[in-house]
């Protein structure tokens, strides 16, 4: 009985979320209260206070959930060889949190005043410098290093390009981490002749 109490626990903390980061998403953050947030669930405020006091630690609870995979996927780089299959398979892995995550990051990038005012910008950067650190080789060419630092930001910026290109959703994702990709090999292989 307690797995099932906990599970619902659970559920619920998940539905905050996800409503939460919709009307965030349709209102914006600072216009979006937490008795609104109560409302589209059905519940009372007390109900919502149980598992958050602040839209705040909503938006916190978010952003953990989301760089939690990150944090692995920094962890699982860091004890790879530094190759080119590690590289690639970052990127692989990458692509699929990003997909993942989607509703947050799309609003981590059009409420950045927010991130940045929550501190949770600051640390975003800092776990992608770590990633930045796994792909691309300190000592190489400044024109590699911009290409890998270039692969991470074609996946940010190519999920949020495409998104009102017809298309299946996949696909799309599939021709951002191919070019991504296609970055960190030439990086990867080192100087290139004109």
């Amino acid at each position: 009985m307690g797995g099932s109490r906990q599970r619902r626990r659970g559920d619920t903390r998940q539905r905050i979320q996800d409503v939460a980061i919709e009307l965030f998403a349709e209102q914006g953050y600072e216009k979006t209260s937490l008795r609104e947030i109560a409302e589209r669930l059905d519940v009372t405020k007390a109900a919502l206070y149980y598992h958050f006091k602040t839209k705040e630690d909503i938006l916190i609870s978010l952003f953990e959930d989301m760089t939690r995979p990150m944090d692995e996927l920094i962890e699982w780089g860091k004890g790879q060889p530094h190759s080119l299959d590690t590289k690639q398979e970052l990127l692989r892995r990458y692509s699929q949190a990003l997909n993942d995550a989607t509703p947050v990051f799309r609003f981590m990038q059009e409420n950045q005043a927010t991130v940045r005012e929550l501190s949770i910008g600051e640390s975003f950067k800092h776990r992608m410098v770590k990633m930045l650190d796994i792909i691309r080789e300190p000592a190489a060419p400044l024109t590699d290093q911009v290409r890998c630092v270039s692969a991470l930001f074609t996946m940010h910026a190519g999920m949020f390009a495409l998104k009102d290109i017809e298309g299946d959703p996949e696909d799309k994702r599939q021709a951002v981490l191919e070019v991504a990709i296609e970055l960190v090999t030439r990086a990867h292989s080192g100087p290139h002749e004109s």
